[in-house]
């Protein structure tokens, strides 16, 4: 990610025009976060954005599509991060652990419009959005199953905790990390939570 926008476009070479794809995102993170989902209007996001409104529709089909696509964006860029680089195969498992925890701050911690985006509209009530959604961080939740089986596999972890709890205790922990810096106006730096993060789960899961 750059100073000047929120989300990295991760698929330059599938966009018509990468440029207005990202400024209407970064427009949308913006309206929608100042305004609330239901009075942010494309019209408002096109003039934020610095485009027609009818170029929106070139590039999304509605504003849901809009939403959807920020998330996508911003969970494939953590995602895509991870990858890039963890050792996920080879690498000590509570190390892995500590990298998932730094990317996860380090997105987030310089884009406090972004993740508070993200906190809430991950958060959706309706049925087709929420599957949507799911599909969007499933690989997340997939690199969090991988440390945790490679960490029991190793010796590191417990082999008698259960996956699933210790799935959503790390990803539960780290989303009320960054909803509690949003609360307080992000006041401090997020990266500054990774040691006291790390540290209650690692005690949490070690063998």
């Amino acid at each position: 990610m750059n100073g000047h926008s929120f989300i990295e476009v991760r698929t330059i070479a599938q966009k018509k025009n990468n440029e207005k794809y990202e400024a209407i995102l970064n427009a949308a993170v913006k309206v929608i976060g100042q305004a609330g989902y239901h009075n942010a209007p494309i019209s408002k996001i096109a003039r934020e954005a610095g485009v027609a409104d009818g170029t929106v529709y070139l590039y999304f089909k509605n504003k849901e599509d809009i939403l959807i696509s920020i998330l996508r964006e911003t969970i494939g860029t953590i995602v895509d991060r991870i990858h890039d680089e963890l050792k996920l195969e080879d690498g000590d498992a509570a190390e892995s652990l500590k990298g998932l925890i730094t990317i996860y701050f380090g997105i987030f911690g310089v884009n406090p419009d972004l993740a508070m985006f993200t906190q809430v509209h991950l958060r959706q009530s309706n049925a087709e959005m929420r599957k949507q959604i799911g599909d969007i961080i499933r690989p997340y939740y997939q690199i969090i199953d991988q440390i945790i089986l490679k960490g029991i596999e190793s010796g590191v972890f417990r082999e008698s905790m259960d996956k699933r709890i210790a799935r959503r205790m790390i990803f539960g922990t780290m989303d009320e990390t960054v909803t509690a810096w949003i609360l307080t106006g992000a006041k401090y730096s997020l990266a500054s939570q990774v040691q006291p993060v790390y540290d209650v789960m690692v005690g949490g899961l070690r063998a």
